[in-house]
């Protein structure tokens, strides 16, 4: 008997983690026998794996679920049907608002609940009932994803990402992660090691390690992100390491001295500071204040000198003055970001902050943000200048658009377009930078005498 294979539409909304988390769902879902489609009207299940944070968030995916509820009826009239599923952050939040809402609806999942991916198909097609699956778990996620019919990672890119820790415990008053993501984890040092050697195999070269605050990694034998780094560098053909996002208050001496010492760890750091305001840090409840910022950056400069910083900075939280966001661009100027990511304050229900008093006009946030975005894309552009004339080592990840261009990363995360082989692809070569596009480099490969 023939068996006919089914198909998944995935479609990913927000941060890396999500990402990752689509990955895995894509993992578990083709040992259950569905290929990916990059068609939703092909699916027989499709999944919106949601992110929380940004304004409108929910909004936008009730306005896919209605396009959703009429390809599923067009299905349903050939005779044929479609599992709609909404995962991530805006189900954990929403959770049976969502079916009350959108009857289109067959499973409701969080962030914590995706290993029961195939329980909760299969309860549905018995049933015919919508689920909701927000509980957070009693037991590991990751080790159930492990186990799930011999699982392991299948395809990848030249470069991946890996989550070892999830959850927050900072609880900034304008952050949602908590309440979505739940307490903070990390998984064993071995199951990463284990999941990053799967990886390797199949073809990855670098991995960037993901968490909310991922370096307040600890596993339960008490090992940090420096340890779970010097272990994951020893790992055959593993070439880079990065990480993503940290927390100023988490930069601990031995995770710079990390990046001292180890050449597979890459010289770029997101470090988010948010405000360049002590008082609004303060009303952020993020812990740190501006010299202890500062100071931080010049040790983790001092440990690498050619280390280049992005950040994230929300632009008219609750209360803010002119001197406050004035503050904010000093820090900038200070700092010199090689790149860097601004927002407009954006109240997320359950929040503190979204009960503040003095929310700051629309005009004046669009005002401020677009001062803000022009410095970042000055010091951004200026950056990438300097890269002019210097040879750097390059990822090459992929083909690029024209005939025979190459598209690889910078040890900066820079985009550099080269004339190359296919062959190449995977390998780290020296580039030397001839120009600058508007966001990306281009060089060409050095070629070594024998």
């Amino acid at each position: 008997m023939t068996t006919v294979q089914k198909s998944v539409y995935v479609k990913t909304y927000g941060c890396q983690m999500n990402v990752y988390d689509s990955d895995r769902m894509r993992d578990t879902l083709k040992t259950m026998g569905y290929a990916e489609t990059l068609a939703p009207e092909n699916a027989d299940l499709v999944i919106f794996n949601t992110c929380h944070i940004r304004e409108h968030a929910a909004e936008k995916v009730y306005s896919e679920l209605g396009r959703m509820k009429r390809l599923k009826k067009a299905k349903q009239d050939k005779g044929s049907d479609m599992l709609v599923a909404v995962a991530g952050c805006v189900a954990q939040a929403e959770g049976a608002e969502i079916i009350r809402r959108a009857k289109t609806v067959d499973l409701v999942f969080g962030p914590q609940t995706y290993h029961r991916l195939p329980d909760l198909i299969a309860r549905r097609l018995k049933t015919g009932d919508a689920i909701v699956e927000t509980e957070f778990p009693a037991e590991d996620k990751f080790d159930a994803l492990e186990q799930q019919n011999g699982h392991r990672v299948l395809n990848r890119n030249v470069s991946a990402f890996l989550t070892v820790q999830e959850g927050c415990d900072k609880f900034c008053s304008f952050c949602v992660v908590p309440y979505t993501r739940g307490a903070e984890f990390s998984r064993p040092v071995s199951q990463i090691e284990k999941e990053a050697g799967q990886l390797a195999e199949a073809g990855v070269r670098e991995i960037t390690l993901l968490g909310q605050n991922v370096n307040a990694y600890k596993d339960k034998d008490s090992a940090t992100l420096a340890d779970l780094i010097a272990k994951l560098s020893h790992i055959n053909g593993i070439k880079r390491l990065r990480y993503t996002t940290s927390h100023p208050r988490d930069m601990d001496e031995a995770l710079i001295e990390a990046h001292a010492s180890n050449p597979k760890l890459m010289p770029f750091l997101h470090l988010p500071v948010q405000s360049g305001s002590e008082r609004i840090l303060k009303e952020m409840n993020r812990g740190h204040g501006i010299d202890y910022y500062l100071d931080t950056v010049s040790k983790i400069r001092a440990a690498r000198p050619d280390m280049a910083l992005s950040g994230d900075f929300i632009v008219g939280f609750p209360g803010e003055t002119d001197e406050d966001f004035e503050d904010t661009l000093k820090l900038i100027e200070t700092v010199q970001y090689a790149s860097a990511y601004s927002f407009r304050y954006s109240p997320r229900p359950g929040t503190p902050a979204a009960d503040y008093p003095n929310q700051i006009i629309d005009e004046v946030v669009t005002e401020r943000l677009a001062r803000i975005q022009a410095l970042i894309h000055a010091q951004q552009t200026a950056f990438n200048k300097s890269c002019v004339g210097k040879t750097l080592p390059v990822l090459l990840e992929k083909a690029g658009r024209a005939e025979g261009q190459l598209m690889g990363r910078s040890p900066y995360l820079q985009p550099v377009h080269v004339s190359g082989q296919k062959t190449q692809i995977g390998a780290v070569l020296d580039v030397k930078i001839d120009s600058v596009g508007t966001n990306s480099l281009s060089g060409h490969i050095r070629v070594v005498e024998a």
